[in-house]
């Protein structure tokens, strides 16, 4: 079997080393004529059978993959979402909806689908200039809003903006800067801030049959200027409590964006009047560490995007009584809060010997310089905690937040 990843960055990376395990032949292709510096230095394609580099015709690059045999084509990462579904589609092989291609990337296009279909997303719209932004807002009468790009992820200039100057100067440098893939921002959304709980939820679909591989909940806290920031997140049983809400929301989500064949992260706000989409990704969920997840909990989207790949058969089988664990587990972001340059990763160690520590990792490298943490990418790092013993688990996040305050990583 041969697959062919786009942008197989992040997340895409584990699985081709999945794949590779398995025996499949993998090759990488670029969607863009450059690699995105925030992957500078960490992504290779030693793992893949053939490097197909860019190749901006999109002819030649259909008919290279038909000489080559290309049983399917996936997305490695946000950036090579449009890529994979149009060669897909061009391949004739399984795959997403060839209608909704751009709005599986456009965050406003995304929004105007999920509403057209009956689904709540927040109020808002897109602009190109901050003066329309801001016309826009106080038209509105919105309390606060969200402005953020159209075509990023994560936390990447996300802003939560109280006043009408906050809006103006947020946008203003949204729409002076690049996203994380180095492509200049050419327009910001501007929505409704969302008060509730917010969730994510991982799943593998094949031919419109969806199923849940991962479902977490994340605890956000404030970081440097009020900024909103990853806290923790933790897993969540999809057949208890809120479970089937999320998961009958997500999966209508998903029919709206014509998401019929491979991964999605879909991101909702259970507000106290229901759930309502921040966005969906068409691509695997990033930042995770596949094989702790499946060492607590069976599965996780990784392996069972695999499966899926391999034997559409065994999606279809594929059910949530495996996914209940009698583990507690919380995913926690480092938080620096003294700006300055990261020497070395001696602070790793203090951070693994936490008795429930199971895996802790660094996203910067040495001689970097680390502001005080606002966004996911300032962020140094995160620890995976479990235990069978939830007050364990809580005991030793409040011990490694008191460690940061000590301010370890840029002392």
């Amino acid at each position: 079997m041969r697959i062919a990843i786009v942008d197989g960055y992040s997340t895409g990376e584990l699985l081709a080393k999945a794949l590779a395990n398995r025996g499949v032949e993998c090759l990488h292709i670029h969607s863009l004529g450059y690699l995105p510096s925030v992957y500078d230095g960490i992504f290779s394609v030693e793992g893949y059978t053939v490097d197909l580099g860019y190749e901006p015709e999109m002819a030649r690059l259909v008919q290279r993959l038909t000489e080559i045999g290309v049983d399917r084509v996936v997305a490695g990462s946000e950036c090579g979402v449009l890529l994979a579904d149009t060669l897909t589609n061009l391949l004739k092989l399984p795959g997403n909806d060839s209608v909704a291609i751009t709005a599986r990337r456009d965050k406003a296009l995304m929004a105007d689908r999920v509403r057209a279909a009956g689904l709540r997303v927040p109020h808002g719209q897109a602009f190109d200039s901050a003066s329309d932004a801001v016309s826009w807002f106080v038209r509105s009468g919105l309390p606060e809003a969200v402005a953020k790009p159209t075509m990023s992820l994560g936390t990447d200039n996300v802003h939560f903006c109280a006043d009408a100057d906050e809006l103006e100067a947020a946008c203003r440098r949204i729409l002076g800067a690049c996203n994380l893939y180095d492509e200049p921002n050419t327009k910001v959304i501007v929505q409704e801030r969302l008060r509730g709980v917010e969730y994510y939820l991982n799943t593998v679909s094949h031919d419109g049959h969806h199923r849940i591989a991962e479902m977490w909940r994340y605890i956000k806290a404030e970081g440097a200027n009020r900024a909103q920031i990853y806290d923790y997140e933790e897993p969540v049983d999809p057949r208890s409590g809120e479970g089937p809400r999320l998961r009958a929301f997500a999966y209508d989500v998903l029919d709206a964006l014509g998401i019929r064949t491979g991964a999605a992260h879909t991101e909702v706000m259970l507000t106290a009047t229901g759930p309502v989409l921040i966005e969906t990704g068409a691509r695997l969920g990033g930042g995770t560490t596949p094989e702790i997840v499946e060492k607590y909990f069976g599965v996780s989207q990784t392996g069972l995007l695999t499966d899926a790949l391999l034997d559409p058969a065994r999606l279809l089988a594929f059910t949530e009584e495996g996914l209940v664990s009698g583990f507690t587990m919380r995913k926690v972001a480092l938080i620096n809060h003294a700006a300055g340059t990261l020497h070395n990763y001696d602070w790793l160690a203090a951070i693994e010997a936490l008795p429930t520590a199971v895996t802790a990792g660094a996203t910067v490298t040495p001689g970097t310089w680390l502001p005080a943490t606002v966004d996911e990418a300032s962020s140094p790092g995160y620890v995976y905690l479990a235990s069978a013993d939830r007050d364990e688990v809580i005991r030793d996040y409040y011990q490694l937040r008191a460690q940061e305050l000590a301010g370890p990583y840029t002392a």
